[in-house]
């Protein structure tokens, strides 16, 4: 018996040795000349199976068993154990792995000892007979053989090679090619994206596409990226959100619209914050931030029962139920909760200041009430919310896109969904009144004016179309990023973004 297993040594950066001077990839490299030499590679390969379909449909079937059925399989060949006239490959295609049962009397000696050729991490194809050997292993016992393409490099052991995190999001094809959860995470990610947008497009919502580069980025309280367009000599961003031309677009008579779009915001990178990250935004006329809830309850619902099979999983080791309906309370009363003090928004701004510093936040100058309270939720409580609850009724200070509150004044018609104590998604009864819109802006502008970089600007444009009339509006954002994150049990946003931002290799 010779087995040949992975090796770790495929952590080498690019170019660190010549292929043809490293002792692990010199050989594979003259067999890869040697092909070429003689005529190169196939151009394509007739697949007319997968792994788990084969898996699937021969689940039954017995030990030592004969089909009499003939597949083409297709994939990289992971695990190769050889017995001088049996060899056993183990092939990886996208939905699994299959066994490849290679006998020299079925293939004949020439072809045998062409297979003996082959390494770890090559791509093959084979055709043969759907078979179970007398241990029960489902395999096909292969007739014949086509080598796709020479893996120029040997691939890492899983156990050993490639356990580090930031290895793992800097080279995500090798993390794909031996870990089989990575894979699990990258298609169910798919599913979830997938399952969103149906659950959007279900309820009349029109799919659509807004800028990525913008003269002015809006429609959040974030710091852009800065570019520049040669062509126009036009200084630009990229965008931060798609909220306020989702809106125009509401205003223009589309009356459900939605985008799942990548946002950028120029930010500290964490287990939750990537600068580079996916949004879904969707805005409905004639609802408000009520309906909007039920939406959200009943869309994270679905996506749950797709990615887990259930609305109860786990995630960090502990419970969450996404069945609806989910808690309610308002932002002020979970902080009046947790500090054990009262939450006024007209005492003097001296006594917030100094309600602020008793409970561990520092406040800056240019903070007032609705600043200084959300900074004390952001301290006292977010973390602390595990299970399923909307955080209602935002200050006015921290939401200039949101609605006044029909029944305070100090407040707006804003919702964030918290899970496991992170934020999910953010939703607004959406402010249509152009002029408050204008007066918040301008707020914002004097913030801006005083050292917040993160402040709102003014946007003219959209006011002008605030200006024709926006329609009772009900709009809600999706970080799609972290829902993927809590739906497949991934603890880092690294781990659920196939090639999330990170400081170059020195």
């Amino acid at each position: 018996m010779n087995p040949r297993e992975p090796s770790d040594e495929a952590d080498a950066g690019p170019g660190d040795l010549g292929l043809d001077e490293d002792p692990l990839t010199a050989p594979r490299l003259e067999k890869h000349l040697a092909r070429l030499d003689a005529g190169g590679y196939p151009y394509r390969f007739d697949r007319t199976a997968l792994a788990a379909d084969l898996h699937t449909r021969f689940a039954d079937l017995g030990a030592g068993a004969a089909t009499g059925e003939e597949v083409a399989v297709a994939g990289r060949v992971m695990l190769l154990r050889s017995f001088g006239r049996l060899t056993f490959a183990t092939l990886q295609d996208v939905s699994g792995r299959i066994q490849l049962f290679v006998d020299r009397d079925t293939l004949g000696d020439e072809r045998y000892e062409e297979f003996g050729a082959v390494d770890l991490g090559d791509w093959v194809g084979a055709t043969g007979e759907v078979v179970t050997t007398k241990k029960g292993e489902l395999s096909v016992r292969v007739s014949s053989v086509e080598l796709l393409q020479k893996s120029l490099r040997p691939l890492p052991d899983k156990w050993h090679g490639l356990q580090d995190l930031e290895l793992r999001s800097r080279r995500r094809y090798l993390d794909l090619m031996v870990n089989e959860e990575s894979r699990a995470v990258a298609l169910g990610r798919a599913g979830i994206v997938s399952e969103l947008r149906r659950q959007f497009e279900d309820r009349g919502y029109v799919e659509v596409e807004t800028p990525v580069l913008l003269t002015q980025a809006t429609g959040a309280l974030a710091r852009p990226f800065v570019t520049h367009h040669h062509a126009l000599d036009l200084a630009m961003q990229l965008r931060i959100a798609t909220e306020l031309y989702l809106k125009r677009l509401v205003v223009g008579g589309l009356e459900r619209v939605f985008e799942i779009g990548r946002i950028f915001r120029n930010e500290g990178i964490d287990a939750v914050h990537n600068p580079e990250f996916t949004m879904l935004e969707s805005y409905e006329a004639f609802a408000d931030y009520r309906d909007i809830m039920v939406l959200v309850e009943e869309v994270f619902a679905a996506c749950a029962t797709v990615a887990t099979g259930s609305t109860r999983f786990e995630y960090q080791g502990r419970d969450v139920d996404l069945t609806p309906p989910y808690r309610r309370a308002r932002l002020v009363d979970l902080v009046a909760d947790s500090i054990g003090e009262r939450v006024d928004f007209d005492e003097p701004l001296e006594e917030a200041r100094a309600l602020a510093r008793r409970h561990g936040v520092e406040p800056e100058e240019r903070w007032g009430h609705g600043k200084i309270v959300d900074a004390l939720f952001e301290q006292q409580v977010a973390d602390g919310l595990w299970e399923p609850i909307f955080v209602l009724d935002h200050p006015k200070e921290v939401s200039p896109l949101a609605r006044q509150h029909r029944d305070d004044p100090h407040l707006t018609e804003r919702f964030e969904l918290f899970v496991a104590g992170s934020e999910y998604a953010n939703a607004f009864s959406e402010l249509n009144e152009p002029l408050d819109q204008r007066r918040r802006f301008e707020q914002q502008a004097r913030a801006r004016a005083a050292g917040d970089d993160e402040a709102h600007p003014v946007d003219d444009d959209y006011l002008l179309a605030l200006e024709y009339g926006l329609p009772p509006t009900g709009g809600l954002g999706i970080g799609v990023d972290r829902l993927v994150m809590l739906l497949t049990n991934q603890h880092h946003i690294r781990d659920v973004i196939l090639f999330p931002t990170l400081r170059p290799e020195a």
